[in-house]
């Protein structure tokens, strides 16, 4: 009898799209039927994105992308990710009597990224026109799109900081309700303008003029406003300054498949090093309690490397912090019981790390995608062990593509909340917050320095097989991430689940190491586990000295998926956690 499952996982030949928005994938496979390949639709994904889930994403935001290039036959990185302004600086930060760079408002904001990210996807490796993509996300900025609960949640719980500012405020006050109509004209007029303005000559020629009116036309202009007035410290010289990059994937092998995450100017090799780390334990002959603890203290360690070597950076000892001889040493500390001790295998930790636990959260903070009781009741959970479940606030978006034509994409773009800093009235969205991932402290990988990246969380992947892409996957979830990922892709690789039966099963997390959000707190020894493992297994984690946390039944992560079999066929998932995630594809 075959394993149920929330919905079927797809399967077809023609293409696939999976995202955390129906609207958005559907918007994907239409590109797809009128004869775009997967970088295309993924650009059309994209863009529908930053509208119909603005608490989540926004034009002013960041975008990683991993993708295969069936024409180059190779995998590549796009870094879409803006750098901090170069009047950025810690002594300016100091003197502003800041310890950490806030969560809220434009003294965090960075080069918004996502735009010529998009851009330079489109021209590079898509054949389709600005227009024909972008067309999706005008339409429904301008016409309207039904709110999901996400948005009515996170506007309810950011109203006080919105009130403060007026655009915001005029836009998004009162809180529209779940399923109403809600539209964003200014917005619209502001990717209509783009597309208006930049016609004409070939489509590359377009694209390029596109790119310009964003980061040294009206755009730009408008942000140097918007910047100076509200005290912040990014310019038009800023963004003029700025292109995405194209960059190799850092690779590693595990069971035969080849896994392709960023650099460490992001999180994603964290994923890499628990990967090495785990590749030591037979996972697929432990008990569901044994492989949570195994799992959950590899990632502690991983997490650890991550806090004392990640940044952009030129030295970060990948080459080492990947090896089976440093891998076998930090295996070693793997034991019986939970570690409460951050333990980084070298480097330095930055000094605030010790009492980030202590600091208490703020609203606008970032925070981890938990789908309130969507889908379970924290009353599900014993009295002792029930946690307080929030509306997901400043996070993120995902999307996966696959196509006939044999290309994959997995981006997780983010930032540029609606609560994240005020709306700049002319354009209708606000910029991003992503410098509050650099430290105000001298020496460290992550130090901030104007025009570097900060560490980002976002962190798609991709799976080859003998040199050709078998899956890309990714999820929502700031620093969790690449846990909850690793989770999906374990379960697949290890397990043998399906994609979708790998996304429904029960998920968990730990806070253990500081937060990649304002304001950096970190929950030593945490575990947050989803109901569905059952008292017992909460119990026995509990045993080992893991600060259970028993979450509702479908609480944690919103991963999506596309793959490809070994007979040819295409497949999708996507996660019915949020309820409002979906696949679609033939």
């Amino acid at each position: 009898m075959p394993t149920f499952t929330t919905r079927p996982e797809l399967r077809g030949s023609f293409g696939m799209v999976a995202s955390t928005h129906w609207l958005a994938t559907a918007a994907g496979m239409a590109v797809l039927e009128r004869g775009g390949n997967a970088f295309d639709a993924a650009v059309a994904t994209g863009f529908t994105l930053q509208v119909v889930e603005p608490h989540l994403n926004g034009p002013g935001g960041d975008l990683p992308i991993v993708f295969w290039s069936a024409e180059r036959g190779e995998p590549l990185v796009l870094c879409a990710q803006g750098v901090a302004p170069a009047a950025a600086t810690i002594e300016r930060f100091r003197g502003l009597g800041h310890d950490l760079i806030p969560g809220t408002g434009l003294l965090a904001a960075c080069v918004p990224g996502a735009f010529d990210g998009w851009l330079t996807l489109l021209r590079d490796f898509g054949t389709l026109a600005l227009e024909d993509v972008i067309q999706y996300a005008i339409g429904y900025a301008e016409h309207g799109y039904p709110v999901v609960d996400g948005i009515t949640m996170t506007i309810e719980r950011s109203e006080p900081l919105l009130r403060k500012w007026p655009a915001s405020a005029e836009l998004y006050l009162p809180a529209p309700r779940p399923g109403a109509r809600f539209r964003n004209p200014a917005l619209a007029a502001t990717y209509a303008r783009i597309v208006r303005e930049s016609r004409g000559g070939s489509r590359e020629q377009e694209l390029d003029r596109a790119r310009d009116l964003f980061y040294r036309g009206f755009v730009a202009a408008a942000i140097d406003e918007h910047s100076a007035a509200e005290g912040g410290l990014l310019t038009g010289d800023d963004l003029a300054a700025w292109r995405a990059t194209l960059e190799s994937p850092v690779p590693y092998d595990f069971r035969g498949l080849t896994v392709c995450k960023a650099g460490p100017w992001s999180q994603a090799p964290v994923f890499l090093q628990q990967l090495a780390l785990l590749d030591g334990f037979p996972l697929d002959e432990m008990s569901d309690a044994e492989r949570v603890h195994v799992i959950t203290e590899c990632a502690k360690l991983a997490f650890a490397d991550r806090e004392a070597f990640y940044g952009d950076v030129d030295d970060v000892p990948l080459l080492q912090l990947l090896s089976a001889d440093y891998n076998a040493e930090r295996r070693g500390l793997v034991g019986d019981d939970a570690s409460r001790e951050l333990r980084p295998g070298g480097g330095r930790l930055p000094k605030f790390v010790a009492d980030s636990h202590k600091v208490a959260t703020t609203v606008g903070a970032g925070e981890p995608t938990r789908a309130g009781s969507v889908g379970g009741k924290a009353a599900d959970a014993r009295p002792e062990d029930r946690v307080a479940f929030r509306a997901p606030g400043g996070d993120t978006v995902h999307l996966d593509v696959a196509d006939r034509f044999g290309n994959f994409v997995s981006a997780t773009p983010s930032g540029g909340w609606l609560h994240s800093s005020p709306v700049i009235r002319e354009l209708g969205w606000p910029l991003g917050t992503r410098a509050q991932m650099f430290w105000l402290e001298e020496g460290l990988p992550s130090s901030l320095r104007p025009r570097t990246r900060p560490r980002t969380t976002l962190s798609p992947t991709l799976v080859l097989r003998g040199g050709e892409p078998e899956l890309a996957l990714g999820t929502p979830g700031g620093d969790q991430q690449d846990q909850w990922t690793l989770h999906v892709f374990l379960n697949h690789v290890v397990h043998g689940m399906n994609l979708q039966e790998a996304i429904d099963a029960p998920e968990h997390h730990t806070d253990h190491f500081p937060s990649s959000f304002y304001p950096r707190q970190a929950r030593p020894a945490s575990l947050s586990l989803e109901a569905r493992f059952g008292d017992s297994v909460a119990a026995e984690l509990r045993e080992r000295g893991h600060e259970v946390e028993v979450t509702p039944e479908w609480s944690l992560g919103r991963v999506t998926a596309v793959g490809r079999d070994r007979e040819g066929f295409l497949r999708a998932a996507a996660n019915p956690r949020g309820m409002q995630g979906y696949a679609a594809g033939r």
